[in-house]
């Protein structure tokens, strides 16, 4: 187990997150940031005691701003706050989902700004140490005034309501804190308002999405090598010099991917003077479009490695005669890069299915629709089928969820982020795009076994070996649903990728070499 990470002081990555979701890592609170706590929620009481108004301490919420609460009500405001709020609906998201949340909340209440109690914040990292989940629905927020609805349910266990996933099972949370001695919690003056104000929903979907789109656009560098050893394709267009010549970055990586796998290939070598001027745009261009994709995915990160770090609730208490309502909980920062990797990861689909359309059409020697004796079978053209469905389902979910707004508490709020929606549309995208590379991967390895007795590099053929292992030859028709949900776990699992990167580094093959940046760990 890796040293411990400092909650409200340590800088949060995407990969801590990740680790601390999978219990790979432990956070804890150390003394001096808990003291930055206390004098906070010290703050509050004061603000209290002294009967000065403070939005959210001691007046009503949103279009309520201007109704003022009594001393011995602030207390039962905050407890109402998460009843009236907790309005989702629509299906659980993920366990792992909800811990990011928690995590990531921990985090920003913990710099010592948000008037919370000491007690609170334990509680919650209780709950995330033994592994124990609030059931949030997935529909409901509109990512301004914070994530609302999912915060509200998020938090309900901690005053004894809503409901827990327990090792794969919904319970009732007064159950459970009943099963381990633990009564609900007593929330003092501003603490509601300071766990349901924030953007731990749409950070969670960036997070486990980044991860997850990541894993995409690698597989995506590598099941398109393989498709263009399968198609005869040149890899001149990967060529270093002409990249330097328009440096963006995304592009340079997959182009030094591309050259990277493609080295040392028989395949390749054995058409050099072949006489074909020009490849199609989906072998060709792989850098441009694929880096293009790698480009967005690298902007979101950024973006997302600020938000992990920022405190996010409102007001913000930096003294008890100091207090700012503001808007740091309004989505907008998250939902545009949300969107725009939506867009991304539609396009790496998109030129996907092109691929697994080139490889049926019985040109530059393999048969056509990947099969010798066609008629009687359909062989591989009906897989491509399922590509251009989720290609085109994948462009309908492009629309920017950012580029709509609803007002909402009577127009306080007139303008809001549907960040949230951004952030589901970008994993039902995702999804999809996973499906996709299955496909073309399937194909790919369906097509480049017409190449034999000549062999690709030694990359490429280690990872048509890792899907042999799975998923055989096909010599005639069979139920091909099965076959593309085993590679698509390869990739979903991102064993596809590890394995391969693995092959790579033990023959001393980085194949992100002077891109650190592109990855997950820093």
């Amino acid at each position: 187990m890796p040293k411990p990470f400092h909650y409200g002081s340590d800088k949060l990555t995407p990969a801590i997150v990740i680790a601390l979701a999978g219990g790979e890592m432990r956070g804890i609170i150390p003394e001096d940031t808990m003291q930055k706590i206390i004098r906070s929620r010290d703050y509050v009481s004061e603000i209290v005691s002294r009967g000065k108004t403070v939005y959210g301490i001691n007046t009503g919420f949103g279009i309520l701003s201007n109704t003022n609460i009594s001393a011995e009500d602030t207390r039962k405001l905050q407890h109402k706050i998460l009843q009236s709020h907790s309005v989702g609906v629509g299906r659980p998201i993920s366990p792992f989902l909800s811990r990011i949340m928690m995590i990531t909340k921990v985090h920003s209440l913990a710099q010592g700004y948000s008037g919370i109690q000491q007690e609170t914040l334990e509680r919650i990292c209780w709950f995330i140490d033994q592994d124990i989940s609030p059931v949030v629905p997935e529909k409901g927020s509109v990512g301004a005034s914070g994530d609302l609805a999912p915060l509200a349910h998020l938090f309900l266990p901690l005053i004894g309501l809503g409901e827990v996933w327990v090792k794969g099972k919904i319970l009732p949370t007064e159950e459970v804190l009943s099963q381990n001695g633990l009564k609900p919690l007593q929330l003092g003056p501003k603490e509601g308002l300071a766990l349901i104000n924030g953007t731990q929903f749409i950070l969670a979907y960036a997070v486990a999405n980044l991860q997850r789109m990541h894993f995409c656009l690698e597989s995506a560098d590598l099941i398109g090598a393989m498709s263009l050893e399968a198609l005869t394709g040149t890899k001149s267009p990967f060529d270093e010099r002409i990249h330097n010549l328009r440096p963006f970055s995304g592009n340079q990586l997959v182009a030094q991917r591309l050259r990277k796998l493609l080295t040392g290939s028989e395949i390749m070598q054995s058409h050099v003077d072949c006489g074909r001027v020009q490849d199609p745009y989906s072998l060709r261009c792989m850098p441009q479009v694929h880096g293009a994709s790698r480009n967005a995915w690298l902007h979101l990160k950024e973006l997302t490695l600020i938000e992990l770090n920022s405190v996010t609730d409102n007001p913000l208490i930096f003294s008890a005669d100091d207090t700012i309502s503001g808007g740091n909980f309004h989505g907008q920062p998250l939902a545009i890069p949300l969107d725009y990797a939506t867009i991304a990861s539609s396009e790496a689909g998109n030129i996907s299915d092109r691929r697994c359309y080139l490889l049926l059409e019985g040109k530059w020697g393999l048969p056509l629709l990947l099969m010798k004796d066609v008629g009687l079978n359909s062989g591989f053209m009906i897989p491509q089928y399922t590509t251009a469905a989720l290609v085109t389902e994948n462009k309908t979910l492009c629309f920017p969820a950012s580029a709509d707004s609803i007002p909402t508490s009577l127009g306080q709020e007139d303008h809001v982020s549907m960040g949230s929606i951004s952030g589901r549309k970008l994993e039902m995208v995702l999804e999809n795009l996973e499906y996709i590379l299955a496909i073309e991967l399937m194909t790919a390895c369906q097509a480049i076994e017409f190449r034999r007795p000549l062999r690709s590099s030694s990359i490429l053929e280690h990872a048509h070996e890792f899907v042999r292992q799975q998923v055989s030859f096909a010599k005639e028709d069979r139920i091909f649903a099965d076959d593309i949900l085993k590679i698509k776990y390869m990739i979903e699992s991102f064993s596809f990728i590890r394995e391969t990167d693995a092959f790579a580094k033990s023959r001393g093959i980085d194949l992100n070499k002077d891109f650190e940046s592109f990855s997950l760990n820093n």
